[in-house]
């Protein structure tokens, strides 16, 4: 693999974008030999480097099953340039089936802040040909690769130069009734504890799709999970609000459906890491979505102060309008005046970062390309550095 570095910056001009603002494309159709990159997860290292995760999708856009692996590009600057993407997770012709019945899907990316140690997790379904984990048996009941979609890892301890073997974790988390268990796209959170704190979905033993969070406190070498946090519901984001109780942002299947006024992301709080939860004051109508991945962090202010930021397509209806907002009361508001449209005509999966304690960082899938990076200064949410 050469680790050629390339930045491609684009200036938008005359557009219907709220502003101009610079870009950095990872990927276009057809780029690194890949026809696709999807699924968007980003995380900052102990050291500063900037680790973007996502499918590579070889042969076309479609989810698994298919030809694909977990990618990885690497910046040391911010963003500003990337080294060429490389898989860091791939199953090959594991089992003697070629790699289009062996595809890894579905990132998220966690860093332990105490050990350096960068966790990579996602999916991988064995053989299965023209199915699809979310539907009918696509994955089932059990453990077994060839019934179930499996749970993996990767770690690096390089700030993601090197990564070890894949880590097969099926059979330490999923209940065998089950249909699915699974990460959540995105990123995973470390709290002030150190506690590690991972977004996670699956398909119960009917299965019907639920949304929780699994925790570890022992660096990730075992890991807790807690109960359904809501049911007919997938993909989600966790953070660490001000008194330390922990916010699940949630996508809605109700949303396909629901145009109205409770069309909006489910949200959800807990204090005792999922055995309980409670439903939060912004559920179903402060963040509207057309039923789609999205995500959110936390960032402690230099005067102390917690907000969050929250990034997905600003819509009831299509996968476009890719706008980030922060709020300044735990996600009690998200005020419309500090809203920043970044992509009118599109924008799909993203994934936040704090590139430094100034500066905001999204990767997502953009009308542009693939996948795109940019940058926000967090004066442009009127907060004072």
């Amino acid at each position: 693999m050469k680790f050629l570095f390339f930045s491609i910056f684009i200036s938008l001009f005359g557009s219907a974008f709220a502003e101009e603002r610079p870009f950095v494309v990872i990927h276009k159709q057809g780029d690194a030999d890949c026809h696709t990159f999807r699924i968007p997860a980003i995380a900052r290292t102990n050291d500063g480097t900037l680790l973007a995760t996502y499918d590579m999708r070889y042969t076309s856009r479609r989810d698994l099953q298919g030809h694909m692996d977990i990618g990885l590009s690497r910046s040391t600057d911010g963003g500003k340039t990337w080294v060429a993407p490389c898989a860091i997770m791939d199953m090959g012709e594991f089992g003697g089936l070629g790699q289009d019945l062996n595809g890894c899907s579905d990132p998220n990316i966690l860093v332990d802040p105490a050990t350096g140690e960068i966790i990579v997790s996602a999916l991988w379904t064995h053989g299965k040909p023209d199915t699809h984990q979310w539907r009918g048996n696509g994955s089932g009941p059990g453990h077994e690769i060839e019934k179930s979609t499996q749970f993996m890892m990767v770690r690096s301890n390089d700030e993601g130069k090197t990564w070890s073997k894949t880590e097969n974790w099926t059979k330490r988390l999923k209940d065998p009734k089950w249909y699915l268990f699974a990460p959540a796209p995105g990123n995973g959170i470390a709290l002030k504890d150190g506690t590690l704190v991972m977004p996670t979905q699956g398909r119960d033993e009917k299965g019907e799709p639920f949304s929780n969070l699994m925790w570890s406190k022992d660096h990730g070498k075992t890991w807790t999970l807690s109960t359904a946090a809501t049911r007919n519901t997938s993909e989600c984001a966790v953070a660490e609000l001000s008194d330390g109780s922990l916010m699940l942002n949630i996508r809605d299947n109700r949303n396909r459906s629901d145009k109205s006024e409770t069309n909006g992301r489910a949200v959800r709080i807990t204090s005792d890491f999922g055995k309980n939860w409670t439903v939060h004051a912004s559920d179903h109508g402060a963040l509207p979505e057309p039923v789609c991945m999205a995500s959110l962090i936390s960032h402690t202010l230099k005067d102390g102060k917690r907000v969050l930021f929250f990034s997905n397509p600003n819509s009831k209806t299509k996968r476009a309008k890719m706008t980030v907002r922060v709020s300044f009361d735990d996600g009690k508001t998200w005020p419309d005046d500090k809203k920043i449209l970044l992509d009118e005509k599109g924008g799909a999966y993203s994934s936040l970062v704090m590139v430094d304690d100034d500066t905001l960082g999204i990767l997502y899938e953009s009308s542009r390309a693939d996948m795109i990076f940019q940058t926000i200064e967090l004066s442009e949410f009127g907060i004072t550095p």
